[in-house]
């Protein structure tokens, strides 16, 4: 009867040391992952989006996949969410960070814990497996000054704005969309060279720009990187009767610009998609944690649109997959 209890005792001690052991078996041999996406904002329309991808992926692998974040664009309140979430050692870890500096120590943390780390929108990032991009930010932000430039007829002043002047992505983005500019379109000028930081606020962006036009009666440009700094822009251009004489260009989507798409004042916003970035940062995390981070290489598909045929330079990872959404086509991207 002892020994009979102690093999008792030691099977039962088994499967709780099981069970307490990260990702755990779901039934059929296939384990379960728990991966926290943190994002920047969760009350912008466009993390929201995001958070319909990561859910979407969930129900469809029944992995265990959520979205954290601040309820503002606030870097310290981000890097709480990342240190309680990294606290709980889960297993795989996706974050759209606001500063990408900030974030490098605890990202180094969550690695040694042997938690996977994908980044997006921050290219760079060193204390990550990977960092994915819907596309190169250089051909992203060339692609953006065509569109300012086309509403410009090629010619006037333009203005560059960023969410914050440590956003990586955004300031690629401008300083390819500037090179590209002074390359290509020289009846464009720059004004001023430093570029307008907004918060990735829209009211900011709205205040900002009112002020650039009146420090610049000759403006006819913005250039936003953040989805706000459009139709920010927009919505002043507007209120100072100046729309057809001024534009405003840049990222953003159809829930936030319509107004200003519709007015005119947008005349094109540009964005990707970020269910679908969702979903290739879960993709990759999960192929991680299923032991093939030696097939992610040039040329893997993610089977996600966008994501089937990706490039790679170190631990950079980029798509194909920016939109252009115009008056004339927003219906069919609704977010």
């Amino acid at each position: 009867m002892k020994r009979k209890g102690m093999v008792f005792l030691l099977a039962v001690m088994i499967i709780i040391l099981m069970a307490c052991g990260g990702a755990k078996d779901g039934g059929g041999g296939k384990k379960t992952y728990t991966i926290a996406t943190v994002v920047k904002d969760m009350s912008d329309p466009w993390f929201l989006r995001l958070e319909e991808g990561v859910l979407e992926f969930a129900r469809a692998t029944g992995y265990n996949c959520y979205v954290k974040g601040p309820p503002i664009t606030d870097s310290a309140q981000q890097i709480q969410v990342l240190e309680e979430l990294i606290a709980q050692g889960i297993d795989a870890l996706c974050v759209v960070p606001i500063d990408p500096d900030a974030c490098e120590p605890l990202m180094k943390r969550a690695r040694e814990m042997g938690i996977v780390v994908i980044s997006h929108e921050a290219p760079g990032m060193v204390n990550v497996d990977f960092n994915i991009e819907a596309f190169d930010n250089q051909g992203y932000g060339a692609y953006m000054m065509d569109e300012l430039a086309r509403a410009m007829s090629e010619n006037g002043e333009y203005v560059t704005m960023v969410a914050f002047l440590s956003s990586v992505s955004h300031n690629e983005w401008m300083d390819s969309a500037i090179a590209h500019q002074k390359a290509r379109y020289p009846g464009l000028t720059l004004v001023p060279e430093q570029k307008i930081e907004c918060e990735d606020n829209m009211e900011l962006a709205y205040e900002k720009t009112k002020e650039m036009i009146k420090k610049y009666p000759n403006i006819r440009g913005f250039l936003g990187a953040s989805s706000y700094d459009p139709p920010g822009a927009g919505k002043a251009i507007d209120e100072l009767g100046k729309n057809g004489q001024i534009w405003a260009v840049g990222t953003s989507v159809t829930s936030v610009a319509e107004p200003y798409l519709i007015s005119g004042s947008n005349p094109a916003v540009l964005c990707w998609d970020p269910a679908l970035s969702g979903k290739a940062m879960l993709e990759l995390a999960v192929m991680i944690l299923d032991g093939r981070k030696g097939e992610i290489r040039a040329g893997l598909n993610l089977g996600v649109e966008g994501y089937e045929s990706l490039n790679i330079d170190g631990n950079m990872l980029s798509g194909s997959g920016w939109l252009v959404i115009t008056k004339e086509n927003m219906h069919l991207y609704q977010f």
